[in-house]
């Protein structure tokens, strides 16, 4: 796991390496002051010699001074190194996850990404910096103090050589029961950042059917569940504590009894005694810290292991078999495909699929909910890879297509329609960032958005709140049309994309489409027969397979789903 984190410190390794060197710095400079109020104790004072006394007090001023200014110059490399680290890890993971397939999404849940890339980074960068400063100062500290005890009195050095093997112990005990603990509570963070996510994304939903109050039971449960996993957790850690400070006091107790017997019996001065004690102390601050941070890396090692486990994703849709082909055309051609969205699964979601559609044909898709029509045109951009077979766009294989050149020839709807913050403007640029005001206005007019676009204040530069809240269903769908169709496609597909919009505006965007996108290929996935009955032809799903394939008038005549479809919505109409 440290070799997977380690490239993201490659702008950051000089102040990964100047602090270990400060704070070592710092720590011997510290380690002197006892020793220096030892001698002004036993040879200044006894023999009052001012002199003596004002010289060694202001070297331990000095020494002071320069451990301060080694402690800040530690400090401020490792919130560089690690915050610098925590940057390029959360760019990385937000890179990978931008070139994941839509299968590789839907493995892990999008609360989990989100927990990944805020509180598990931020738990890897804190434990880097405890790293570099907190687990390099103890044990410097540690050994430095040890040597400088053993100077004054070899014999006292014995009472805290026994606390550390206690702490040892506990230490172990402590990091092998709370390891499994920091696991579970991660996953309860995902837990409640879904119900959070969930809840903001669609909170006029809730309002709308007044589920506020059963929302907030959701979430005190979530809540409840991840602090009660918090407890489970923090209660072994809470146990660090009192350990580390009995075993301390014990042996400061153990030393000022022995110690003060020394000094009666004359093998010990006072002075002695005193800088001794300070270095027992920092020598057990030491241990403690070292212990500290061992169990606050267990913490950490779970966010480690959860990051790599998202950069070490094999992403299975990539350019490895691109041969650099171009789309010449808009045909589409489906070669005994079947598709399934779990490999290991018996069943197929798609199923010997065989479709021929020309350039610049519209094609219509009708079929129930569950027929697997969007799974259908997902296969044409390499949304998602096919089982078996293969699909076709342009004469060529779509894996032998990169993806930006595909996907690039492809303007696809989804169902979902996606708006983000920025003007209206920006929103559809990102069919062509280069696009012209005027190539903006003429796809608008195609899609029927030009005139409500207008009718705003500011025009195509009004502001869309956040997921376009402030425009509704139908006029989302036009702009999101708009958007598709300013990348000047080879195929453009409607997945059930003007399904928020009246009849007679559906009519004229198919009318717009037909006649100013000639020789574009044009697939619409509809559920009002209306949408596709002026098709080139329709395609009929019924469960994963293709029931039947014909123009509106020989499917009402031979094809016994779509009449059904057709006489339904007749009635509904009268």
């Amino acid at each position: 796991m440290i070799k997977k984190l380690t490239p993201f410190l490659k702008k950051y390794w000089i102040f990964s390496i100047l602090c270990p060197l400060a704070v070592i710095g710092e720590v011997i400079l510290e380690i002197q002051v006892p020793f220096l109020m030892a001698k002004i104790v036993d040879v200044g004072i006894p023999a009052k010699d001012m002199s003596y006394v004002l010289l060694t007090g202001g070297k331990m001023v000095a020494m002071a001074l320069l451990s301060l200014v080694c402690g800040a110059l530690a400090s401020r490399c490792a919130s560089v190194a690690s915050m610098g680290m925590g940057s390029e890890i959360r760019k990385g993971l937000f890179g990978k996850i931008q070139e994941f397939s839509f299968s590789n999404i839907d493995k892990f849940s999008t609360p989990s990404l989100v927990t990944r890339l805020t509180t598990d980074i931020n738990n890897t960068q804190n434990a880097f910096m405890m790293i570099i400063r907190t687990l390099v100062r103890a044990p410097v500290m540690l050994v430095s103090a040890t040597l400088m005890a053993y100077t004054i009195n070899s014999r006292l050095v014995t009472v805290f050589l026994v606390a550390i093997p206690i702490l040892a112990v506990a230490v172990g005990i402590l990091i092998s029961m709370s390891f499994p603990r920091f696991t579970a509570m991660l996953k309860k963070y995902d837990s409640m950042n879904g119900s959070v996510q969930e809840n903001l994304i669609a909170i006029r939903v809730v309002k709308a059917f007044v589920r506020s109050k059963y929302e907030k039971e959701k979430f005190r449960d979530a809540n409840q569940e991840l602090m009660d996993a918090s407890i489970k957790a923090e209660k072994i850690i809470v146990t660090n504590v009192p350990v580390m400070q009995l075993t301390m006091y014990s042996c400061i107790i153990a030393i000022l009894w022995f110690g003060g017997n020394m000094i009666i019996g004359g093998s010990m001065q006072t002075g002695e005694l005193i800088s001794f004690i300070s270095y027992v102390t920092q020598i057990l601050m030491s241990l403690m810290m070292i212990s500290m941070a061992f169990v606050n890396l267990v913490l950490s090692r779970a966010s480690v292991g959860r990051i790599v486990e998202v950069l070490d994703e094999e992403i299975d849709i990539t350019d490895s078999h691109s041969q650099g082909v171009q789309a010449q055309d808009g045909s589409v051609v489906f070669e005994n495909v079947s598709f399934k969205y779990n490999k290991d699964s018996d069943a197929n979601t798609l199923e010997n699929i065989n479709l021929s559609i020309s350039s610049g044909e519209t094609v219509g898709i009708i079929g129930g909910t569950g027929s697997a029509k969007t799974t259908l045109v997902q296969l044409i951009p390499r949304l998602y890879d096919v089982s078996e077979g293969r699909v076709l766009v342009g004469g060529h294989d779509v894996r032998d297509y990169k993806l930006e050149e595909l996907r690039g020839a492809v303007g696809m709807v989804l169902q979902k329609n996606v708006l983000f913050s920025g003007t209206i403007k920006d929103n559809l640029r990102w069919g062509d960032e280069n696009a012209s005001d005027e190539e903006i206005s003429e796809m608008c007019k195609a899609a029927q958005a030009d005139d409500f676009v207008r009718s705003f204040p500011g025009g195509y530069d009004t502001d869309l709140g956040q997921g376009g809240v402030n425009v509704s269903g139908g006029q989302k769908q036009r702009l999101c049309i708009a958007r598709a169709l300013i990348k000047k496609p080879k195929i453009v597909i409607l997945d059930d994309s003007t399904s928020a919009v009246d009849t007679a505006t559906d009519s004229k965007i198919r009318t717009a489409l037909r006649d100013g996108l000639r020789g574009t290929t044009t697939i619409i996935i509809a559920q009002r027969i209306t949408s596709v009955c002026d098709a080139d032809k329709i395609i009929v799903m019924d469960d994963g397979k293709i029931d039947a394939i014909g123009t509106h008038e020989e499917l009402l005549a031979s094809n016994e789903i779509y009449r059904d479809v057709y006489e339904s919505q007749q009635k509904g109409v009268a």
